[in-house]
């Protein structure tokens, strides 16, 4: 009894906790938004960092189906092109340019977001967690795409990169944890979709999430291109990507593409 009691104080102390961080990331996002200047400054183009479309176990991150259409609609009043994340990448792109990246690879990857996008035909990038997409884990089996799957999605306008074996905190691996991370997806992802990915984006992709011996053993794997889910606070040497989450209502994602979060981080 007293073990069953336990593990239901703990799971109401993180959905208390989790609660909590939603609610400080919704108050954050509208106050940024509402403080923000009209006008970014930006001279480059700017990557959207997506994770679910209409798949709600995800939290934060999810954003509906309406809401991401609605967003790509804005992108086009706005006069915004949508590029390939790579187009960006290579050299900063342009300030009308925007890339739309997705992580983790959700069944909504496949389920909502291809077909939405396909029908636009519109360029975007997904990033592969490889032992998610392994099913090993029960969870994983009915919430993420398995190699089935995303072999079904190569030869759309589709770039897939690696997102880690396990999804760690790159931060507090020790070195051989990380070049197992990196270079085990790579090589996953090679057996089973025919390709070793070039692009890696980091899991969480804070400034607290990388370290420089981390980007100089992902170069050093075959990385060229190093995503962060960060700005101006991100590490150096790794290409930004801009956050979009459940809150950004119209108002919150035009301020977001006029910079009102790039100094912004989710939980720092």
């Amino acid at each position: 009894m007293l073990k069953k009691g336990a593990k239901k104080l703990l799971r109401a102390v993180g959905l208390q906790r989790a609660q909590v961080a939603a609610a400080r990331m919704a108050a954050e996002r509208t106050g940024l938004a509402t403080l923000s200047a009209n006008r970014s400054d930006r001279t480059g183009g700017r990557i959207l960092a997506y994770h679910s479309v209409s798949q709600p176990q995800t939290g934060v991150n999810d954003v509906s189906l309406e809401r991401f259409e609605r967003q790509l609609d804005l992108l086009t009043d706005l006069g915004f092109e949508i590029v390939p994340a790579s187009t960006i990448a290579a050299d900063g792109g342009q300030p009308n340019q925007v890339a739309i990246t997705v992580d983790d690879a959700w069944t909504s990857a496949a389920e909502i977001i291809a077909p939405v996008l396909r029908k636009r035909d519109l360029p975007w990038s997904l990033f592969v967690v490889s032992q998610w997409s392994d099913h090993t884990d029960e969870w994983t089996r009915d919430t993420i795409l398995n190699w089935d799957a995303l072999k079904r999605l190569q030869g759309e306008d589709l770039e897939i990169g690696s997102h880690s074996v396990t999804h760690p905190d790159f931060a507090k691996l020790a070195r051989s944890e990380i070049e197992h991370e990196l270079q085990a997806s790579r090589a996953r992802i090679e057996a089973c979709l025919g390709f070793a990915p070039t692009s890696f984006a980091i899991p969480f992709g804070q400034s607290m999430n990388w370290t420089d011996e981390a980007q100089a053993i992902a170069r050093q794997t075959g990385y060229d291109v190093i995503y962060a889910q960060a700005e101006n606070t991100r590490h150096p040497a790794t290409i930004g990507r801009t956050f979009v989450t459940k809150f950004d209502n119209d108002r919150i994602f035009r301020a977001l593409l006029n910079g009102a979060f790039d100094n912004w981080e989710e939980w720092v």
